[in-house]
C-alpha cells in the first residue's frame, strides 16, 4: 500500500533550445536499452603501472595506466575489452567511443571534446605512447556512463551494467545497414521511419512515448512523441494545437500549413526559437494517438533550410511492420510488459506496458490500477535485521494498521530472486472501498533490505495476471547497493510507533512532538500550514494570523448544520466540545464521514492564541483506527505547546 505522498512526473514535450540538447540525451542514461535480452553487470579492475586488467574475474593484458597533470591515462581499447564499446577511429586524429546511448568524440592532442553531443573540456588531451591512444579514464567511463571509484590501495575499479541480446553488446546505438536495418520505429507505439542518418539514438522518456536522436556536435536534434487522444483530430485542429504549443513556448512562427494530399494528413510549424535555432514540427492523428516530430537544425538560418529534411520527415509513418527485417524496433516491450531499470539500485524489472513510470523513485504504475514499490534500505541490527525478524515486523505492522476484520494475511513463501533468498508474504485489506491484494517481497542481501511491494486493487484483472512474469523479470544485482551506498536508513512505516520527533515553530510559537513513523507532507513548521500522513490518516496544524476563532468555528458549525439536512452529504457531527487545549480555551469537533464509501473519523480543534488562530486536525479511516495508531494521534495532540 501506498504509504507516502507520491508525485507521479507527467511527461511533457521536451522540445527545447540547444543549450539543452544533449541534456535530453544525458537524461535517458539510466534507461535499458530497448533492444536488450539479458543484462550483466561488468566491473574493471586495474592500478597505474600495471599492465593486468581484470574484468569480472576474467584477466587481461593491457598496456600499463600512467599518471598525467593528475589524470589516470588508460588505452582506450580497454572499455571494448571490458564492456563491449565500439571503438572507432575517423581520419587521422579523431576517435569515436560508442556505449549503448552514449557517444564520447574526442581528437588526438586536443581537450575538447563531444560527450553525447554536448561539449566538455578534458583535463588532459588523449595522446598516442608507443603505438597506443591512450585517454583520461574518468571522462570516458563517466561519458559511457560508467561508475569510477577507487579503494584504499588505489586500485580503480569501473562499473557498467552492459546489455546483450542473443550474446552480442548492445554496443552501437545507430544502425548497422549492412545488417539489412535501414529504418527504425516503436511497434508498441506503432510508429516507423528512415533511420536519421549520422545521428546515435539519445533515448527518450521513461514509458517509451518520446524517442530522442542527436548528432556528435549538437547541430541536429529529432524527437518523436505518441500521446494517447481517444478524440479523433482533423490536420486544422492538429495546426492549431502545434501553433499553440509554438507561441505558448515564445517561438515565432515562420510557417504554418496543412498537407492533406498524401496517404496520412499532417500539419506542419516552422518556428524561431529564443535562441534563434530553427525547428520544424509535424503533428499526425492515427491509431487513437497524435504523433508529433519535432526537428531542429542549429545551422539552419531560414526557414526554407529546412526543407532539406524533407525525405526524412517525409518518411514517417504511424504503423510499425513487424515482419520489415530492415526496421529496428525501439521497443522494450514484450508480452505486454516493459522493462524499468535503476543503475543506482542495480535493479531491472518489467511492469505492465500501459504503467506510468519513475525509475527514480522506483515506483510504477499508479493506486487506482495497481502497481510496483521498489525500495531499499539497511537491514537493523540484532533479531530485527534477520530475514525472519523482518516477517515478523510486517506481520505485526499490519496488525497495528488495520483493524480486525479489515485484513488477512495469505500466505508467506520463500523466494528466490538473482540468487538472493526471500520471502513473500501476501495479504488483503479492505479501506472501505473494496479489498487489495498485495504481494510483499522481502529480500536481505550485504547488510541491506529490498523490500518490493506489487499492489492489485479488486477487480483489476489485467494487473493480477501479469503479477508472475513480473515477479520472473526482477533482477538485482546485489553489489550495486553496497559499491553505491553507505548507510541509507531503515523503512519509517515499521518503526516503533511511540517513537516521536520533537519539532517547533517560531514563527507561530508552538512546539509538537511527531510519530517518527508519520510521512511529512509539508514539514516546514515556519509556514502556515504543517501536515503529515500515515496509513490510512493525516494530522494537520494551520496557523491563521488573520483569521479570528470564532469566525473559523462559526464556519464550522454551519458546515456540520448544513450537512445534516442534507441527503447528499455523508457527514454526522457526533461531538462539540468546549475544552482547554494548550492552556486555553478551545472548541473541538468530532465528526463521522462517508467518502467513495471509506469512512472516517476527523476531529478540529480550535483556539486562539497571541494573534494566531490555530486548527489542529486529524482523520483516521473507521478501517484503521487501531489503538496503536489512535494512541500516536493522541500522544501528539497532547504534545503540542504554545512558547511563551
Amino acid at each position: 500500500m501506498v504509504r507516502e505522498e507520491r508525485t507521479v512526473h507527467n511527461n511533457k514535450k521536451w522540445r527545447t533550445t540547444s543549450a539543452l540538447l544533449a541534456a535530453l540525451v544525458l537524461s535517458t542514461s539510466l534507461s535499458l536499452p530497448v533492444w536488450a535480452d539479458s543484462i550483466e553487470t561488468r566491473v574493471l579492475t586495474l592500478q597505474k603501472g600495471s599492465s593486468a586488467a581484470v574484468v569480472n574475474g576474467k584477466s587481461y593484458s593491457i598496456a600499463k595506466p600512467y599518471i598525467k597533470q593528475g589524470v589516470v591515462m588508460v588505452p582506450v581499447g580497454v572499455f571494448k575489452k571490458a564492456f563491449g564499446s565500439v571503438i572507432r577511429l575517423e581520419g587521422n586524429n579523431r576517435v569515436r567511443v560508442l556505449q549503448g546511448p552514449h557517444v564520447v568524440v574526442m581528437s588526438i592532442g586536443s581537450t575538447t571534446a563531444w560527450v553525447d553531443g554536448k561539449k566538455i573540456a578534458l583535463p588532459v588531451e588523449p595522446q598516442m605512447v608507443s603505438g597506443t591512444l591512450m585517454v583520461p579514464l574518468r571522462s570516458v567511463a563517466q561519458g559511457i556512463g560508467a561508475k569510477v571509484s577507487k579503494d584504499k590501495n588505489g586500485k580503480l575499479s569501473i562499473s557498467l551494467v552492459v546489455t546483450d541480446k542473443e550474446g552480442t553488446p548492445t554496443t552501437n546505438t545507430g544502425i548497422d545497414s549492412t545488417a539489412g536495418k535501414t529504418r527504425i520505429g516503436n511497434s508498441y507505439y506503432e510508429w516507423s521511419m528512415n533511420y536519421p542518418s549520422g545521428m546515435v539514438i539519445g533515448g527518450g522518456a521513461d514509458n517509451e512515448s518520446v524517442s530522442a536522436f542527436a548528432d556528435a556536435t549538437g547541430r541536429y536534434y529529432l524527437e518523436v512523441h505518441a500521446t494517447a487522444q481517444q478524440v479523433e483530430l482533423d490536420t486544422d485542429d492538429l495546426l492549431q494545437r502545434i501553433e499553440k504549443d509554438a507561441q505558448s513556448s515564445g517561438d515565432v512562427v515562420l510557417d504554418s500549413e496543412t498537407v492533406t494530399q498524401v496517404s496520412v494528413p499532417y500539419a506542419r510549424v516552422i518556428s524561431k526559437d529564443s535562441e534563434g535555432i530553427l525547428w520544424e514540427v509535424r503533428a499526425y492523428y492515427a491509431n487513437n494517438k497524435v504523433y508529433e516530430i519535432y526537428f531542429a537544425d542549429g545551422d539552419a538560418s531560414h526557414y526554407k533550410d529546412l526543407d532539406y529534411y524533407a525525405g526524412l520527415l517525409n518518411s514517417f509513418k504511424p504503423s510499425f511492420n513487424v515482419g520489415d527485417k530492415s526496421l529496428k524496433d525501439l521497443s522494450s516491450i514484450e508480452n505486454g510488459l516493459r522493462s524499468v531499470m535503476n543503475t543506482d539500485y542495480g535493479i531491472v524489472a518489467s511492469v505492465p506496458a500501459d504503467w506510468k513510470v519513475d525509475n527514480q523513485a522506483m515506483f510504477y504504475g499508479d493506486e487506482e490500477n495497481g502497481y510496483l514499490s521498489i525500495r531499499v534500505t539497511s537491514a537493523p541490527k540484532g533479531q530485527e535485521g534477520t530475514l525472519e525478524g523482518w516477517a515478523d515486523q510486517m506481520k505485526s505492522w499490519i496488525g497495528e494498521a488495520f483493524v480486525p476484520g479489515s485484513y488477512e494475511i495469505a500466505s508467506l513463501k520463500p523466494v528466490e530472486i538473482s540468487g538472493g533468498k526471500g520471502q513473500i508474504q501476501e495479504i488483503r485489506y479492505n479501506y472501505g472501498d473494496g479489498w487489495t491484494t498485495e504481494y510483499q517481497v522481502m529480500l536481505q542481501n550485504n547488510g541491506y533490505r529490498y523490500y518490493l511491494e506489487y499492489n492489485v486493487p479488486e477487480g483489476k484483472e489485467e494487473t493480477a495476471r501479469a503479477w508472475d512474469d513480473v515477479l520472473k523479470s526482477i533482477y538485482i544485482d546485489y553489489e550495486a547497493v553496497p559499491s553505491n551506498f553507505g548507510r541509507i536508513g531503515e523503512e519509517a512505516f515499521l518503526m516503533d510507533k511511540s517513537k516521536v520527533t520533537a519539532r517547533s515553530s517560531k514563527a507561530y510559537q508552538y512546539k509538537v512532538s511527531i510519530p517518527r513513523y508519520w510521512t511529512a507532507i509539508n514539514d516546514r513548521y515556519e509556514s502556515y500550514r504543517v501536515e503529515y500522513g500515515f496509513i490510512g490518516g493525516r494530522f494537520e496544524i494551520l496557523s491563521e494570523r488573520e483569521t479570528d476563532a470564532e469566525n473559523v468555528i462559526s464556519e464550522l458549525k454551519q458546515y456540520f448544520n448544513e450537512a445534516a439536512t442534507s441527503k447528499r452529504n455523508k457527514v454526522k457531527l457526533l461531538s462539540t466540545e468546549n475544552i482547554t487545549f494548550a492552556g486555553v480555551p478551545a472548541v473541538s469537533f468530532k465528526s463521522h464521514h462517508v467518502q467513495d464509501n471509506i469512512g472516517y473519523t476527523s476531529r478540529d480543534i480550535v483556539f486562539e492564541s497571541g494573534g494566531v488562530t490555530y486548527t489542529i486536525s486529524t482523520a483516521i479511516n473507521d478501517a484503521n483506527a487501531t489503538e496503536a495508531q489512535n494512541q500516536a494521534i493522541e500522544k501528539a495532540l497532547a504534545s503540542f505547546e504554545l512558547l511563551k
